[in-house]
């Protein structure tokens, strides 16, 4: 299929590259002219492993990269809207929504073919039918489910294995306002094999599985930080053990069929640590709370799970406070800006209000990421100074404050050894083994 993606941004560049290598003839358009010559060039203007690759089989074949949105849609035969919906005050932004919606419906005026239209931005139930359809009407002049078709499809692609998420993907939901949209929908997806399952579904109910789903995981993490929180309170136990134990249900630990039990994927979310952040879990969970709220139906559940993730910082900076006492003017080197592993994304990182909360009690911090280049502009300040050299930030350290999963940090205690062994190491991701260093202090050890 000839297939335009409205927005470069992690999802929608993903989705293009991925596409493109199974066949499909995709154009990426966006409207930030930088990120379209990088990827015209075949440079990712994001971090993401296998994304590269992609592009370099693919940039300048399959797939090519555009300012023009307009020329985009008039090109393809089906769309896919990828643009951002920020949070703002707890609420979704459609700034973006609605201007490509409406640049998207006017490219639709001059074209005598049907062509599909694709939601898959998140957004809140209802803003395809009430907010998105209406536009593409009034833009184009034509009928929805008469000359072009409106759908729904939301991504669950994780940053850092976006590409193996997009290639194996565990489910299709394919939303549509009628059967021709999901017969276009399952054309686009044709190359995916049969055992993948498929819903199709109308665009509300295709909507709420995105937030449904983002909200199940947060909720599964805050509740793993509220039992470490207790493990520390009640002292003489470990989370990681009442986790493991948890871990052994045959619910997450089903036996395979030849009798080994494996571990369901979805335990990692079942592990204490000091938060969640990216461009998802917080914003749409504060989302769906905000539409609780405008629907007087309140999300109890949810508000709670916000709490405790605002909160987990604070456990952090608790830790590293009965490691080393008084912060004043105290060497602390943070690991991992990042808000995960094999990303460059800092967006909601739970570092940053670590860092800052470090920095308002008089620390000097030095952090270390693998990949994150600058400072985030919430961090810039004489207090905070970003290494490349691990080693170096290691051996200045009064203590190390591990933040992100980064597997390079599984050196972090052969590299203490050598240059700081008592140091002492505050590990909010449990990463390491407690009798690996001398000094250990960790997010849910009593």
């Amino acid at each position: 299929m000839r297939v335009s993606i409205v927005g470069a941004g992690y999802v929608g560049l993903v989705t293009a590259a991925c596409l493109a290598d199974q066949g499909h003839d995709v154009v990426c358009a966006d409207i930030d002219r930088t990120k379209i010559d990088r990827i015209t060039g075949g440079a990712s203007p994001i971090y993401e492993p296998g994304l590269d690759e992609l592009m370099a089989r693919n940039v300048g074949k399959r797939l090519r990269a555009t300012t023009d949105v307009g020329g985009a849609v008039a090109e393809s035969d089906l769309t896919l809207v990828a643009v951002g919906t920020p949070s703002v005050n707890g609420t979704i932004d459609l700034g973006a929504v609605v201007s490509a919606t409406r640049a998207i419906g006017s490219a639709l005026a001059g074209k005598s073919d049907y062509h599909l239209v694709a939601v898959k931005s998140t957004v809140v139930p209802g803003t395809t039918d009430g907010v998105v359809l209406p536009l593409l009407e009034e833009e184009s002049g034509k009928r929805a489910g008469v000359e072009f078709g409106v759908g729904v499809n939301p991504e669950f692609l994780t940053e850092g294995q976006a590409v193996s998420d997009f290639m194996g993907a565990d489910r299709l939901v394919l939303g549509g306002i009628d059967g021709r949209t999901h017969t276009a929908l399952e054309e686009l997806y044709g190359a995916f094999a049969p055992s993948v399952p498929r819903l199709l579904t109308d665009t509300r109910t295709a909507e709420m599985i995105k937030y449904a789903s983002n909200a199940l995981l947060a909720t599964m993490i805050s509740f793993a930080n509220e039992v470490g929180n207790l493990c520390t309170a009640v002292g003489d136990v470990d989370v990681v053990d009442v986790m493991r134990g948890v871990h052994l249900s045959h619910y997450l630990s089903p036996a395979g069929p030849d009798g080994v039990r494996v571990k369901a994927p979805i335990t990692a979310y079942l592990e204490a640590g000091c938060g969640f952040g990216g461009s998802c879990f917080p914003k749409d969970v504060r989302a769906l709370i905000a539409e609780g709220d405008r629907r007087e139906q309140p999300m109890r559940v949810l508000r709670a799970v916000m709490e405790t993730n605002d909160r987990q910082p604070d456990e952090l900076v608790r830790l590293v406070e009965s490691a080393v006492g008084d912060l004043q003017r105290k060497r602390v080197t943070v690991l991992g800006l990042a808000f995960k592993p094999d990303t460059d994304d800092v967006r909601e990182s739970p570092a940053i209000p670590i860092v800052q909360r470090l920095a308002a009690r008089g620390a000097q911090i030095t952090i270390h990421d693998p990949v994150v280049a600058d400072l985030p502009g919430e961090l810039q300040q004489p207090e905070v100074s970003l290494s490349v050299d691990l080693e170096a930030a290691l051996r200045d350290a009064d203590v190390v404050v591990l933040v992100t999963r980064w597997a390079q940090y599984l050196e972090v205690p052969s590299l203490l050894a050598a240059v700081n062994p008592a140091v002492p190491i505050v590990d909010g991701r449990r990463l390491l083994e407690k009798e690996s260093v001398a000094n250990y202090f960790g997010i849910g050890v009593g």
